[in-house]
């Protein structure tokens, strides 16, 4: 009977798990995330670390073999790779991050006692721990977290305040709070079990809560934390090519002549904005067409933003430049493991094809770098994955106004990814009330407003060139100046007091 009832626990989450994707882009069913974590903290009521650990391994697993499925296409589609050592490296991605999730985890079982305050203070807390350890353990992967899902809810308000950990941290609460109403009402209507008074006013206090948080959200969305400054004209070229095209030096030529047509006609506008790597190769190889692109800036005092390798000290370097009056440079600091660099090199190049790509060795940029400032705008920029990192955003965009960040989202192919991508890039103009330009090699390109909202948008897997305006704001909010700190320091605080006073495990806490 035992066994049944782990099989079936253990089925419930990773069922649960599945959840967590389909609250995110492009499905945007947010709901689904509240019920998922609140299930969760009710499947680990009364279990030890080990009994924990298991279930929140099968939880992950449902979470990142749904989440995470577009790894597949990278690898096999994009990387040349069969689909058996496709599959085997996805699932290898999904079990490292499911074992990053579920370890940190197995701490909850020692916190013991489950009465309604204690999870209501204790789940939310733990889900917080571990989603801002996944962030920078081995290099940090910070998607798929629960407070994406809520972007387009009142919750965002609280998003320039404590970033997209606080509106996890709030989702977790409340779906504790919902889980603990739906259930404690039921017992209590079956009969009244022993401590059923204070049980309800834990009940009446978790809905309360629940209820200011999400009401509060709609009345600090109308906070005007950032004022807006003078707006500019620009254009966005999206060349839709593929891998295989960007890195083939056979077509070179072509890509050049395609990006300078896209271009045409768009010379006058303040930006003209070419996504991650557009120029596939180094300044020093196309130098000319350098020196064109740079007197025509010049004679239509325009300045050129492009994604371009840089080579350095025999390093190269994913990089960003800029061509006409205004000059400066930024290099991506937050590399992609397996695909911009590859670790134990020395053993791994050779392996799998996947491992030998053209733009797989290149090497981080300086920690500390200077914004970019193009018509007197400063400009934080963030290349590609680096989007998705909220603390390192806010951290350049506090004397920023407005972010850019040019990626190449062609990797991901037609798959859930790109939206999930565009939805965080949207967080972080919540988070720090500026825009974000958001130039991508096949979409989805887009220019999203101080409040997140996507005022301007090119389709996926398009040639095209886009014209609007974007209005920089200067300012900061209080997510800008702390980041994400706050409400981690005050998770972790929680959960030394839940270990600090955890209970002596009785006969009805020894399920496993």
């Amino acid at each position: 009977m035992t066994t049944l009832f782990s099989a079936g626990r253990y089925s419930a989450a990773l069922l649960c798990g599945a959840l967590i994707p389909l609250g995110l882009a492009p499905f945007g069913w947010w709901l689904l995330p509240l019920l998922s974590t609140g299930i969760l903290a009710l499947l680990l009521q009364n279990l030890k670390p080990q009994g924990v650990f298991r279930t929140c391994f099968c939880y992950g697993l449902g979470m990142f073999g749904v989440g995470v499925s577009w790894v597949f296409i990278s690898v096999n589609h994009h990387g040349g790779e069969s689909i058996a050592i496709s599959a085997l490296l996805t699932g290898l991605f999904v079990l490292t991050l499911t074992l990053v999730f579920a370890a940190p985890f197995a701490l909850y079982g020692y916190f013991r006692g489950d009465s309604p305050a204690r999870q209501l203070l204790l789940f939310p807390a733990t889900w917080i721990v571990v989603e801002w350890l996944r962030g920078w353990l081995f290099t940090g992967f910070p998607w798929l977290y629960l407070g994406n899902s809520f972007s387009d809810t009142w919750l965002a308000g609280w998003a320039p305040i404590g970033g997209v950990l606080l509106l996890s941290y709030i989702g977790a609460f409340s779906g504790v709070a919902l889980l603990m109403l739906i259930t404690g009402s039921l017992k209590l209507a079956r009969n009244r079990p022993q401590g059923a008074g204070k049980n309800l006013a834990a009940y009446a206090i978790a809905t309360a809560l629940t209820s200011l948080l999400w009401l509060g959200g709609i009345i600090l969305k109308d906070i005007q934390w950032t004022f807006a400054t003078q707006p500019l004209s620009l254009a966005m070229v999206q060349p839709a090519l593929t891998p295989s095209e960007k890195w083939n030096e056979d077509i070179l030529y072509d890509i050049l002549v395609q990006l300078r047509d896209q271009s045409a006609g768009y010379w006058g506008k303040d930006l003209l904005i070419w996504p991650e790597s557009a120029i596939p190769t180094t300044p020093e190889d196309v130098q000319p067409f350098i020196d064109y692109l740079g007197e025509l800036a010049k004679e239509s005092n325009t300045t050129l933003i492009t994604g371009i390798p840089l080579l350095k000290e025999q390093r190269y370097y994913n990089s960003v430049i800029l061509i006409g009056e205004d000059q400066g440079a930024y290099s991506k600091r937050h590399l992609v493991p397996f695909g911009e660099y590859i670790p134990l090199q020395s053993l791994l190049r050779g392996l799998i094809k996947f491992f030998d790509r053209p733009m797989s060795s290149f090497s981080a940029g300086d920690a500390e770098q200077p914004l970019l400032n193009a018509k007197e705008t400063p400009i934080a920029t963030a290349i590609c994955y680096e989007i998705v990192f909220q603390d390192m955003v806010a951290a350049s965009a506090n004397s920023a106004e407005m972010i850019l960040t040019l990626s190449n989202d062609v990797w991901f192919g037609d798959s859930i990814a790109p939206h999930q991508h565009l939805q965080m890039a949207r967080l972080r103009a919540m988070e720090n009330r500026k825009p974000v330009v958001r130039v991508t090699n096949d979409g989805i390109s887009a220019i999203i407003d101080e409040q997140g909202n996507i005022s301007a948008q090119m389709p996926q897997f398009v040639a095209t060139t886009l014209a609007a305006e974007v209005t920089p704001y200067s300012g900061t909010t209080p997510f800008n100046r702390f980041q994400s700190w706050p409400i981690v320091v005050f998770c972790l605080l929680v959960c030394a007091w839940g270990f600090q006073t955890r209970q002596t495990p009785g006969a009805e806490n020894n399920l496993a």
